[in-house]
């Protein structure tokens, strides 16, 4: 686990709160990584093509099985988790609770015949909050993995795992969301993924770019009043497709759409056609991004991750609220231009709020990490790299 990084000072002060918690030694020790999406942007709803990576962020939990089926994890600040798992019914009031998402997935793993047990266990997170790095996966994926390492001998695979996590969020937390962010924490390293089977996603490894670090910069805004907007995406996507006779827009292709355009603009919105668009120009970026760092061309990686970036500004148009005049996003992609030169940068995640991220050569991220700060404060740029193993036992 040579990419794990882990500061002796975090993991001492974890075990010192499992010790004052429980009152024993920690016997086994987990790790639960942040992911990025490099490109891909709201493709995966319409079963389309992603590139996600893990990053070095991560949920740190010390763990121990106990005998009598209770499963209790706690963190500082947070309100504890604390159920038996001979009772895993969904509860209405826990949705939007860390609770629901751990007895979801116990739900899901025993449902699938394997078993499940109790354990104690105690949680330290730096998965950046309100950047777009999916604390809430990193969570889901990190109790599968537990479960599946202390009783079910490691034989759960990574795409199971990351469904156990989907289905703990969309059913159990309330949140509906695709498979990208439970694959990439689940799989680890840089992926290229292929949503056309959703039972079955095609998970492809690819090289990490060399020579450049990932910078992301947290703009700020809540997400908390922005479902409209992105079921918005997803439901005009849904008109186009429908519109061409489809029931996704992976079942059609950019020639069928432009050849009845003229037509279409009748029975969609404009808006609608430009986010179409992106999605089939967006799949064709993520093809070639991959097939550029197989090759080892760094420049027709980034050349792909700035193009991604300025699709999902012009035409996925999902970097700032629509009628809003305060656009903390788009600012930090202007500045982010003035300032790299030779690298990438692009919204990352669902937009409207939240971050940006930059690829910016080794040397020259503290540089470019400054200049972000001084507008968006020291303690929203956060410093991290793709990491090559998922959620694990370390």
């Amino acid at each position: 686990m040579s990419d794990i990084i882990i500061e002796k000072k975090r993991l001492d002060a974890l075990e010192a709160y499992f010790k004052a918690e429980f009152g024993s030694v920690p016997q086994r020790l987990f790790s639960s990584p942040g992911r990025a999406e490099i490109v891909g942007n709201h493709t995966d709803h319409n079963r389309g093509k992603v590139l996600v990576s893990a990053i070095s962020c991560d949920i740190l939990c010390f763990v121990s099985p106990r005998a009598d089926g209770i499963i209790d994890i706690r963190a500082e600040a947070f309100s504890p988790v604390h159920f038996p798992v001979t009772d895993l019914n969904s509860r209405e009031r826990e949705k939007g609770r860390s609770v629901s998402l751990a007895r979801g997935v116990c739900y899901y793993i025993a449902s699938h015949g394997y078993p499940i047990g109790g354990f104690s266990a105690v949680t330290q997170s730096n998965v950046f909050r309100g950047a777009g790095v999916s604390s809430s996966a990193a969570f889901e994926v990190l109790v599968a993995e537990i479960l599946n390492m202390l009783y079910c001998g490691g034989r759960i695979s990574p795409l199971e795992r990351a469904k156990a996590a989907q289905y703990a969020e969309n059913v159990y937390f309330g949140k509906p969301c695709g498979l990208l962010d439970q694959c990439g924490i689940a799989f680890g390293g840089l992926n290229l993924i292929d949503f056309a089977d959703l039972s079955e996603p095609a998970v492809e490894p690819v090289p990490a770019p060399a020579g450049y670090e990932i910078v992301l910069t947290n703009t700020g805004g809540s997400h908390s009043s922005l479902t409209s907007h992105y079921s918005d995406i997803r439901r005009e996507m849904g008109e186009v497709a429908s519109a061409l006779g489809k029931s996704v827009l992976r079942e059609s292709s950019e020639e069928e759409l432009l050849s009845v355009l003229p037509a279409l603009r009748k029975r969609v919105s404009d808006r609608a056609l430009l986010r179409a668009f992106h999605y089939f120009e967006e799949n064709e970026r993520v093809e070639r991004a991959a097939a550029a760092l197989k090759e080892g061309n760094v420049q027709g990686f980034l050349a792909a991750v700035r193009e991604s970036g300025e699709s999902s500004l012009a035409f996925l148009q999902n970097c700032y609220v629509p009628g809003e005049i305060e656009q903390p996003l788009t600012l930090a992609l202007k500045v982010s231009e003035k300032y790299i030169k030779d690298g990438a940068f692009r919204m990352m995640g669902g937009g409207f709020a939240g971050a940006a991220l930059a690829f910016v050569r080794e040397g020259e991220a503290a540089g470019y990490g400054r200049a972000m700060a001084r507008i968006f404060g020291k303690e929203n740029v956060y410093y991290t790299l793709m990491r090559d193993v998922g959620a694990c036992e370390v």
